[in-house]
């Protein structure tokens, strides 16, 4: 059996541990610390077998060196056009890989970064910081209308496949989707749940991708209410959906 369990890291980061429960082995998403790493191994009696990389940004990347000190032969899987250099298995789009029985494809997700990917199956999608709960990622290197095609290659995932990104962002990013969609009832209830998790420090996460398409303005900017509130500022052209998210995620980034 599979599981995927969360690690956290820094303030607000999970490292998504895939652990074989019966073999107790393990495969890692953007460790960005060690020691959290190491300290979940030695509790699950595990062995660290594999590295997947969304991208180069060193919260996501940083504790890849030290685990590889007491485990040098494990595999670093990662963008191929990444600025990161440990990455020992280079991957592009339309690439596939098999980690502990899940069958995993591979993405490119061009916006937050130019080098990012995302890992899909069937059931479950890493998807490091190209979409949040409820959000999305800045655009630190892609432009709008490259990050807007980036979400549309999710439209296909099945709504029950789990979604699980790399940062506990989901209060945050409820406030700012009340704002777009106060009378979404489906944001205010998942407000008050996600209020009532971490009240109990327990993970908002994963997400699925029904709620994701009911709660996340980024993912709706093809529908009029996504429109209605942004301010007028912003809203000289909202003749496209990706004009829309670029509205969208200006608002976010001064909310």
């Amino acid at each position: 059996m599979v599981q995927v369990e969360p690690i956290k890291a820094f303030t607000d980061n999970y490292i998504w541990a895939i652990r074989d429960t019966e073999n107790n082995h393990v495969w890692v998403v953007d460790p960005g610390q060690a020691d959290p790493v190491n300290t979940y191994l030695a509790q699950k009696q595990a062995t660290l077998k594999g590295v997947l990389v969304t991208h180069h940004h060193w919260d996501h990347t940083n504790g890849i060196q030290e685990l590889l000190k007491s485990s040098p032969s494990i595999a670093v899987y990662g963008p191929t056009n990444s600025p990161f250099n440990g990455i020992t298995h280079p991957l592009k789009e339309g690439d596939e890989l098999d980690v502990l029985s899940i069958k995993l494809r591979v993405i490119e997700t061009p916006g937050h970064t130019l080098d990012h990917i995302c890992y899909l199956s069937n059931t479950l999608c890493f998807t490091g910081d190209t979409i949040f709960s409820a959000g999305c990622g800045r655009l630190m290197e892609g432009s709008s209308e490259q990050m807007w095609l980036t979400l549309c290659k999710f439209n296909d995932v099945p709504d029950d496949a789990l979604m699980y990104c790399t940062h506990e962002y989901t209060l945050a990013n409820l406030a700012f989707a009340s704002a777009v969609e106060p009378n979404n009832s489906d944001i205010q209830n998942y407000k008050k749940w996600a209020e009532q998790q971490v009240s109990k420090c327990t993970p908002t996460l994963p997400s699925t991708f029904a709620k994701e398409r009911a709660v996340n303005p980024f993912l709706r900017a093809t529908l009029t209410q996504a429109k209605a509130n942004i301010p007028h500022h912003l809203s000289d052209d909202l003749s496209e959906p990706w004009k829309v998210f670029a509205a969208l995620r200006a608002w976010k980034d001064s909310f």
